[in-house]
């Protein structure tokens, strides 16, 4: 990440999107295998805030352990409690305190645990439940507030992905304090192109921007799906750091990280570093 000065240090917020790939004990790219180079890619990175897709409950106890004490994590299983697949969101304990957080299924009934999106005809449904976590934060150092959301959308289904996204932006607009930035990380299963269904409903209707376009600089594109093979340049991003048009994204950059071969999953991760807004800035 670029230099920066204790005062910027002080404004700044690293944020790191992540699909951590569930974890499997078959090899090759078994958990046992993926965690020692996911705790080194971690560590090395310090994010103060990450959003994580498809972590399982113990591999995540696994995470929280392996960043050390000055981390904790908000989430859920997406079929209820410990079970089943998390969008969980882990932070700086130091630089983030957690003033409120919830989650929701998305499907017609939000509320109900391990609920999924059955519209339309069974080709249209949902492969499985998905769901979003959200919290609202608060940085220790400047006292600023904004929410951070977490997402997973169907990897099987374009119209589950569609009535997802609207779903999202909806509950932007409708359930979070329209002054406050926000900050959305996620697996949209989708390009971040202009013109695809799923980025223009986010960015338009979502009133989003993307950290990777309007970051000052950035590193190399890569295709964030990569399956354990080589990164490709130029590639499909699918995983994504959005913004409220007020926050000020100075870096983005998509993570390449390997040791002695071994990818810490067969997703790189997203970064971005930015600013939020003072209080009253527009």
């Amino acid at each position: 990440m670029p230099a920066s000065t204790p005062a910027d240090q002080l404004a700044r917020l690293d944020v790191m999107t992540f699909n951590l790939r569930y974890a499997s004990a078959s090899p090759p790219h078994s958990w046992a295998e993926r965690r020692p180079v996911t705790g080194k890619l971690l560590r090395r990175e310090s994010p103060h805030l990450i959003g994580t897709q498809e972590g399982l409950y113990q591999q995540l106890r696994d995470i929280e352990q392996d960043l050390g004490a000055g981390y904790a994590w908000i989430g859920t299983g997406r079929e209820g409690g410990s079970h089943g697949e998390f969008v969980a969101i882990f932070y700086d304990t130091g630089r983030l305190i957690p003033l409120e957080y919830d989650h929701f299924w998305l499907s017609e009934t939000p509320g109900a645990i391990g609920s999924k999106d059955e519209s339309g005809p069974e080709a249209e449904h949902a492969g499985s439940p998905r769901m979003a976590t959200w919290v609202r934060f608060q940085v220790r150092a400047t006292h600023r507030v904004f929410y951070a959301l977490n997402t997973h959308l169907d990897n099987r289904s374009e119209s589950a992905r569609r009535r997802a996204a609207t779903q999202l932006t909806r509950f932007l607009a409708d359930h979070l304090d329209p002054e406050l930035p926000r900050i959305v990380t996620g697996d949209f299963n989708a390009p971040a192109a202009a013109g695809t269904s799923v980025y223009d409903t986010m960015l338009n209707e979502g009133n989003l921007v993307d950290s990777w376009h309007r970051a000052a600089k950035r590193g190399e594109h890569y295709g964030t799906w990569h399956g354990y093979d080589e990164p490709v340049p130029s590639g499909t991003r699918i995983d994504w750091i959005l913004t409220s048009p007020d926050v000020t994204t100075r870096y983005a950059t998509i993570n390449t990280y390997r040791d002695q071969g071994q990818y810490p999953s067969d997703h790189l991760p997203v970064q971005a570093v930015i600013s939020l807004p003072r209080p009253g800035q527009l």
